[in-house]
């Protein structure tokens, strides 16, 4: 599938015989729930958000895997990234547009064992899968928030994931486990609330978001800004194929970009034309184009545009030293052992940040760095389910056999 390339500033035309794209990706109330459960805070009074301002109530939507035990002492929750949601495993249909994320890690027998393990996944605060964001209905109109849905940070994201683990009866996390903007909420349950988690798995992420990665994000946020069917953020009302899929499908191919390497994309796209004519034109494609024309138009149909903006916001101030003093002071906070995972040809999060983390912990915890040799640059951790697993898995054991020692003790 791909997409032609209008003149600016017009809808996105999606590929030969596709429908017209609907204004938002975003799931609604009314739609299939699929596999979700919903968690309702902040009902009496309002959530007080740490860049200012105030949401209330606040739903979120969330997904589980495995039975918790009688101690309530076996829970894992698994943190997604960007443009992930609380669908880490199963089927696409029935209330998912997309299949699972992160198949291959979750399930019984698997690296996280749903046979012993209880996990859970929420949709974040400023999501489109279910959670509060800005597709959802500002309850002084109903209508959606749109513009008017304020910043959130990720230390907002982790409290009100607290309040969902607290309604759950969850007071411990045997580990709390993420990769890119994953990693980021993991890493700040554990500054936020070293009391709650047992271990820390952050993967292909980092404790304070780079100059450069701001900078993709800024570029991103303009693609969408200068789309004028973006309509300033209030965009929900437009028909099918009037949404602003012009600006969210180009922020997402500047990110695809990042996402991958330069020897997956030579080795898989080379310098070969997908347009084939006689001569040449401006806007004749090669197939690395037709690669990123597919990615913008898949994101278009399965998230929403005000989400990708509020999210990416989000990653951009991630710091976990903001208001901390430096980021070995913040990071003393962390009582857990930690597990810290880079992707060697990773350019969007390269593996010094993830070094970063285990140096800052300066050895008062257990915590090591393990490098995954691979060529698919930062989608790695999606992509290399076995080396991840392997991992992951060796990792949990270990920890298992130390708690099972200590009781023998």
């Amino acid at each position: 599938m791909s997409s032609q390339r209008p003149a600016t500033g017009a809808p996105l035309i999606p590929a030969t015989g596709a429908p017209l794209i609907p204004a938002t990706g975003a799931w609604r109330e009314g739609m299939n729930p699929g596999q979700r459960k919903f968690f309702t805070m902040s009902e009496s009074r309002p959530f007080w958000l740490e860049g200012g301002g105030s949401l209330s109530p606040i739903t979120l939507a969330y997904e589980t895997w495995g039975t918790l035990n009688n101690r309530q002492s076996n829970a894992v929750l698994v943190c997604h990234a960007w443009t992930g949601d609380s669908h880490v495993v199963g089927p696409a249909g029935h209330g998912h547009v997309a299949g699972g994320w992160w198949e291959g890690m979750v399930g019984p027998g698997q690296a996280i064992d749903t046979s012993e393990q209880f996990v859970v996944c929420v949709n974040v605060l400023g999501g489109c899968q279910g959670s509060t964001g800005p597709s959802s209905p500002d309850p002084s109109d109903a209508k959606p928030y749109g513009s008017r849905f304020p910043v959130v940070t990720i230390r907002d994201m982790v409290r009100t994931q607290a309040a969902l683990a607290d309604s759950l009866g969850v007071r411990k996390w045997v580990a709390v486990i993420g990769g890119s903007m994953g990693g980021m909420q993991a890493l700040e349950w554990s500054v936020m609330f070293p009391e709650r988690v047992g271990a820390l798995i952050a993967i292909a992420t980092c404790a304070q978001a780079s100059a450069q990665q701001i900078a993709l994000g800024a570029v991103g946020r303009r693609a969408i800004k200068l789309d004028p069917l973006w309509r300033g953020g209030d965009y929900y009302d437009a028909e099918p194929g009037d949404g602003p899929h012009q600006g969210l499908n180009v922020a997402r191919e500047l990110a695809q970009i990042m996402f991958r390497s330069d020897d997956v994309f030579t080795s898989r796209f080379g310098r070969q034309m997908a347009d084939r004519q006689d001569g040449f034109s401006l806007w004749q494609r090669f197939e690395v184009e037709r690669y990123l024309d597919y990615h913008g138009e898949k994101l278009c149909r399965r998230f929403d545009t005000n989400s990708y903006l509020t999210i990416g916001k989000a990653m951009d101030l991630h710091d976990v030293a903001r208001g901390r003093g430096t980021l070995t002071q913040a990071m003393a906070r962390v009582t857990a052992p930690t597990l810290a995972i880079g992707v060697r040809s990773d350019v969007l999060y390269p593996t010094y940040q993830q070094r970063e983390i285990v140096d800052a912990l300066s050895g008062r915890v257990p915590a090591e760095y393990v490098e995954i040799d691979s060529d698919d640059g930062h989608d790695g951790f999606l992509i290399e389910i076995d080396l991840v697993a392997s991992i992951v898995g060796n990792f949990l054991a270990d920890l298992r056999k130390v708690s099972t020692n200590d009781r023998l003790v």
